[in-house]
């Protein structure tokens, strides 16, 4: 079956004193569950200074990593994964709402994996990202709901200028302003060795993708004391932010068989 280790690492950083993002997961406990849900993993970064965006960023992977244990077996993961992360807006909405809140801002990032037999569905609103390592490579999975990225693609800015713009950190999209919010949904083919990675701006604002490659890659390594890596280099060169990460190393897959729809091991 598929089998994955994980670990994961949040810091506030050199100047916060709270920790506004927010991580969470989905192991399951049996071959049964391994095939009929699989895992989640989910980091989520608030917005709204005092405790708004930590209340944000909290609700939504409350309510991810609830919903998809108590989802139905054998859901279909691109269709479940964007259903979850648009209950997880309605309820930050929702929080918006409340007396003690009203009038003020809330909203939260959030990007989720789901992973089953051989495939890693990946459902995201703002700038929160996930990255594939393999073969010693990242690649950057989604797609930053930012300003910046929107002018970038419009040809008005290059990809050189958004690390020194004032507006780099001004997301168009995120849970909990509108009532509605349409996530980007990814479908990506893993295999034994590959890396996925979710984090917060706080790490990749700060690592490039070969030195994030790099660390994932050490061999022999401990998955945890790899998240703990990242989140430490990444503090180490600026920590002005929160910083987060969930590193998911895949150990082996399996796919779904034509023949009755049985599971079997893909080979090495």
């Amino acid at each position: 079956m598929l089998d994955v280790q994980f670990g994961q690492a949040s810091d506030p950083g050199k100047v916060r004193t709270n920790n506004e993002d927010s991580m969470g997961s989905f192991v399951p406990k049996s071959r049964h569950e391994a095939r009929s849900l699989g895992y989640l993993f989910a980091v989520a970064d608030g917005v709204g200074g005092m405790d708004l965006g930590e209340v944000a960023s909290a609700t939504a992977i409350q309510v991810v990593t609830k919903e998809f244990a108590q989802a139905q077996a054998g859901s279909m993961l691109p269709g479940l994964l964007p259903r979850l992360v648009q209950h997880a807006n309605a309820a930050v909405h929702d929080r918006r709402m409340e007396r003690e809140y009203r009038g003020k801002q809330m909203a939260t990032t959030l990007v989720t994996c789901a992973l089953r037999y051989d495939q890693a569905v990946i459902s995201h609103v703002g700038d929160s990202r996930c990255y594939l390592v393999r073969g010693g490579k990242a690649r950057q999975v989604t797609d930053d709901h930012t300003l910046v990225n929107q002018q970038r693609k419009l040809g008005l800015i290059s990809a050189e200028d958004i690390a020194e713009s004032q507006s780099r950190h001004v997301l168009i999209k995120s849970l909990g302003p509108e009532m509605f919010v349409a996530p980007d949904t990814n479908l990506i083919t893993v295999q034994p060795g590959d890396v996925v990675v979710l984090c917060t701006d706080g790490l990749h604002d700060e690592l490039p993708e070969e030195e994030l490659a790099r660390i994932v890659s050490q061999p022999r390594k401990d998955i945890a004391e790899i998240a703990e890596d990242l989140v430490a280099r990444a503090v180490e060169v600026d920590g002005n932010d929160n910083t987060t990460a969930q590193v998911i190393r895949v150990r082996s897959v399996e796919q779904v068989g034509m023949y009755r729809g049985r599971p079997y091991r893909l080979p090495a």
